[in-house]
């Protein structure tokens, strides 16, 4: 990916997390010193979100944890605006700066030492008797599984608008190369590079059907659609879940939208930083 001269950065914050709200403020002042227009705001502020829209950064550096840059690819995606992560969370698969080294690699940054990574992402649209009640843009993964109620459900899935299989499973996860380190990685997916552009589909604890995993090339069309009465949720990256009716159906396909992730390791960093992590056991916490 070309990369262009930074002159503009916007400096959002983990909502929550003072800790990062003070370190956002620091980096704004590390960028002005620096004759870098800069500017600090709450990931969840409307002007943050108008500024993006409008392009008037060329760069977003996100503070918080893994959970903190899903949020930011969701909004930077659309708009061609690179992200720079830095943790302040309790995880990082998608975190490139540890908060003590981002002096260093700001002035890095500002030397044009980093490349541009690029991550494919996901469409899901939610429909109901030929109307879409919805859409979104996927990083992780679309999560179309049961509710409160322990019982399996039945999902039953079309690739390219021909029947596949039904799952009998707690769910199905529909996944980018990026969430195979998440839900899907916990569900006993594989792990696939993130520079593929490939599509996973992954059953949760599937019951008397097909219980592997399979990987699907970029131009596949999903539809999974509901055959279960009780409580069905669609959840997209995390978020929290919306309720689905028998014959609801989700479609899935690549999105026309990439993340950018600024990036200074080399470009074989990936199994490495992944393996460090899954070494660390991380407690679990809201990121």
């Amino acid at each position: 990916m070309e990369k262009k001269r930074i002159k503009t950065i916007a400096v959002a914050s983990h909502p929550h997390l003072a800790e990062a709200a003070e370190e956002g403020a620091n980096i704004v002042s590390f960028l002005e010193e620096r004759n870098i227009s800069a500017q600090h705001f709450l990931l969840n502020d409307e002007e943050l979100r108008k500024s993006v829209h409008n392009r008037e950064n060329d760069l977003l550096i996100v503070l918080g944890g893994d959970g903190t840059v899903l949020r930011a690819g969701h909004l930077c995606a659309p708009n061609d605006v690179p992200i720079l992560a830095i943790n302040v969370g309790h995880f990082g698969f998608l975190i490139e700066v540890p908060k003590q080294s981002w002096r260093a690699k700001l002035s890095d940054l500002l030397n044009g030492s980093y490349w541009l990574e690029e991550r494919m992402m996901l469409r899901a649209e939610h429909w109901r008797d030929g109307k879409s009640l919805g859409s979104w843009e996927v990083l992780n993964e679309a999560m179309i599984g049961r509710g409160e109620v322990a019982r399996p459900v039945h999902l039953e899935t079309d690739l390219d608008g021909s029947p596949l299989t039904t799952y009998v499973a707690d769910g199905l996860v529909v996944a980018t190369p990026t969430g195979s380190t998440a839900y899907a990685l916990a569900a006993g997916g594989p792990i696939l590079p993130p520079e593929l552009r490939n599509i996973l589909i992954i059953p949760v604890a599937p019951h008397l059907s097909l219980d592997r995993a399979i990987v699907l090339a970029e131009g596949s069309d999903i539809g999974v659609t509901v055959r279960s009465d009780h409580q069905v949720v669609l959840s997209i990256d995390g978020k929290h879940p919306i309720e689905l009716e028998r014959g609801d159906c989700i479609k899935v396909q690549a999105s026309k939208y990439t993340v950018q992730f600024v990036r200074f390791q080399d470009r074989g960093y990936f199994y490495r930083h992944l393996i460090q992590l899954m070494d660390q056991h991380p407690s679990v916490g809201e990121n």
